[in-house]
């Protein structure tokens, strides 16, 4: 086992200005209740870490994680939340833009895609945005323990190809099994240069 990534809950931050300066960061994006909660809570092997919702649309600031000195994780607010009014949508997509487009330190985006379910429109419209703009992402598959056993490979091929990757371009995890958290922490660690920290 790889050992868990040493998160510490620093701040949440309604805006990039009020994140703290930091050398290096890991951006967690997703639609709402993908799992990006769990997600964060299974890579630091503790259940309070970040709060999990059945609720879409909880987390609507940037919960920022130390994970060294000068090394931190972000957990976004998810996407795609249709109950939110059209002005604070708007708002949270500006702020997404402006993180995402200016965050000197940032140095790759987990785009969590729902693997029981695959790629919507939505993490598409996002891949397609991340690739136009030359941004550093990574797919990241969740709920790898939803998807039945006889069906996972059909499944990792279709949503290869919805997400329009190799199928070895996707890690799978499930928060709930452990399954791909060890390769996850090691590819957050390598991100964040922690070899140097």
């Amino acid at each position: 086992m790889v050992a868990p990534l040493p998160l510490r809950f620093v701040t949440s931050a309604p805006d990039v200005a009020h994140l703290p300066d930091v050398d290096a960061e890991v951006a967690i994006v997703g639609r709402s209740n993908v799992g990006k909660s769990s997600l964060l809570n299974a890579l630091g092997n503790r259940k309070d870490l970040a709060r999990a919702s059945k609720t879409p649309g909880r987390t609507r600031l940037l919960n920022c994680f130390e994970v060294a000195e000068g090394a931190t994780v972000v957990d976004c607010p998810g996407y795609g939340y249709a109950k939110a009014p059209a002005r604070d949508r708007g708002r949270w997509r500006a702020m997404m833009e402006t993180y995402l487009l200016e965050r000197e330190p940032l140095a790759m985006v987990m785009v969590l895609v729902d693997g029981e379910i695959g790629p919507t429109a939505l993490d598409t419209q996002m891949l397609d945005w991340l690739r136009a703009n030359a941004a550093p992402h990574s797919v990241v598959a969740t709920k790898h323990d939803k998807v039945k056993a006889q069906q996972r490979e059909r499944r990792k091929h279709d949503l290869a190809a919805g997400c329009q990757l190799e199928r070895g371009d996707i890690t799978w995890v499930s928060a709930v099994k452990g399954v791909g958290i060890d390769d996850l922490r090691r590819l957050v660690r390598l991100w964040l240069d922690m070899e140097r920290r």
